[in-house]
C-alpha cells in the first residue's frame, strides 16, 4: 500500500518509496521509526526553530528554513529575522507527535533545531561540543577525544551528556542556566575545546582550517549563538540511514556509530530514554572558564585572517 493510511490526523502517502539509493530504508521506515520515539525526541525540538533536511525524489536533499507555501495553518512557526540573508525566516516549531508526522510525510529526514528557543534563539540552552573525526573516520580516536572532554568538564565542576551525531562522530551536550549572555557561552565553549586539546594534543585538536589538524580529532567550538545541531534519536541521510543516538559515557567504548538506525535503534533503547536519563540539569558556566574563553579567538575569524596571510605568503614566494 503505496498511500491512503493516516496517523494522527496526518494522510500518509508514498510510504514504499526508498528515501534515497543507499538509504536502506522507505518512508514507511523514516515515519514508523519517528514515531516510536516521538516522546523522546519531540522534547529536543519543542519550542526551537527547525531546520530540517528533505529528500524529495528526482532532487538533491536540501536544508528547509523556511516552511513551504502549502504548511497546514496548525503547524506552529516563528518568524526570525536572518541577518545573512537579509529576509524573514519562517522556521516550523515541532511541539507534538502531529507535527513530527507531518514533517515526516514531508520527507523531512533530519531535524536540526537551534540551540536557543524561539523567543529568544540567540541564548543557547546548551553548550554543545562537536567532536569531528580524522579523515580516516577512526570513531575510537573521537571516543578518547570525548573522554578528554569529559575531563575538562569535570575539572571545572561540570558534566554533560554523549550522544553519537549520527555520522561519524560524537556531540557533547552541557546544560546551562541563563545567567551567561551568548558571547561568554561562546567563550566559554572555546576554553573548553582548548582544555581538552591541551589533555592530550597529539590526539585532540581545535584547528579550525582542515589541513592543520594532521590526522586528530576537531573539538569544534563554534557551535553558539543561533547554531543548530542534529537533534538526538535524528536520523541522518547516510547509508543505512542511522541515527543520533544517546549513550551512557560508559558504553561510547563499545559502540559504533553505524549500530544505531532507523531499524535498531527502537531495540537498542528498550523502553528508555537516555538523553532525558543522562542529562544532567542546567549549570552555572564558571567565570574563569568564559574569562579564559575570552582570550582565544572565535576560530572562524581566525582561520580568515590566516587563509588571507597564507595566501600573501603564497603570492610573495611565486613573485
Amino acid at each position: 500500500m503505496s498511500s491512503g493510511e493516516s496517523r494522527a490526523g496526518i494522510d500518509l502517502t508514498n510510504l514504499d518509496q526508498p528515501l534515497s539509493p543507499d538509504a536502506g530504508a522507505t518512508k514507511r521506515d523514516l515515519i514508523d521509526y519517528l514515531d516510536a520515539v516521538a516522546d523522546r525526541i519531540v522534547p529536543g525540538l519543542a519550542g526551537r526553530p527547525l531546520t530540517v533536511l528533505r529528500v524529495l525524489r528526482g532532487r538533491a536533499p536540501f536544508m528547509q528554513k523556511n516552511v513551504p507555501k502549502y504548511t497546514p495553518d496548525w503547524v506552529r512557526t516563528v518568524v526570525i529575522w536572518a541577518e545573512a540573508s537579509h529576509r524573514e525566516v519562517h522556521y516550523p516549531v515541532c511541539d507534538d507527535r502531529r507535527t513530527l508526522l507531518w514533517l515526516a510525510n514531508q520527507r523531512a529526514v533530519e531535524y536540526h533545531p537551534a540551540l536557543g528557543l524561539a523567543e529568544n534563539v540567540y541564548r543557547p540552552t546548551h553548550l554543545v561540543l562537536d567532536l569531528d573525526p580524522p579523515a580516516d573516520g577512526d570513531f575510537t580516536a573521537v571516543v578518547k577525544v570525548a573522554h578528554l572532554v569529559r575531563g575538562a568538564l569535570q575539572g571545572c565542576g561540570l558534566a554533560g551528556a554523549v550522544k553519537t551525531s549520527g555520522a561519524k562522530g560524537v556531540h557533547v551536550f552541557v546544560p546551562i542556566d541563563d545567567h551567561a549572555p551568548v558571547d561568554d557561552v561562546a567563550a566559554a565553549t572555546r576554553a573548553l575545546a582548548a582544555r581538552a586539546e591541551a589533555l592530550d594534543p597529539a590526539l585532540a585538536t581545535t584547528a579550525f582550517i582542515v589541513e592543520d589538524r594532521a590526522g586528530k580529532v576537531f573539538v569544534d567550538a563554534t557551535r553558539a549563538g543561533g547554531a543548530t545541531v542534529a537533534a538526538a534519536y535524528s536520523p541522518r541521510l547516510r547509508p543505512g540511514t542511522p541515527v543520533s543516538f544517546p549513550l551512557d559515557w560508559s558504553d561510547l567504548d563499545r559502540v559504533s556509530p553505524a549500530d544505531f538506525t532507523v531499524h535498531t535503534a527502537i531495540g537498542a533503547l528498550a523502553g528508555r530514554d537516555p538523553w532525558a536519563d543522562s542529562m544532567p540539569g542546567p549549570q552555572r558556566l564558571p567565570r574563569d572558564l568564559i574569562e579564559q574563553g575570552h582570550t582565544i579567538p572565535v576560530a572562524r575569524v581566525a582561520a580568515m585572517h590566516e587563509g588571507k596571510r597564507r595566501a600573501r605568503a603564497r603570492r610573495a614566494n611565486e613573485n
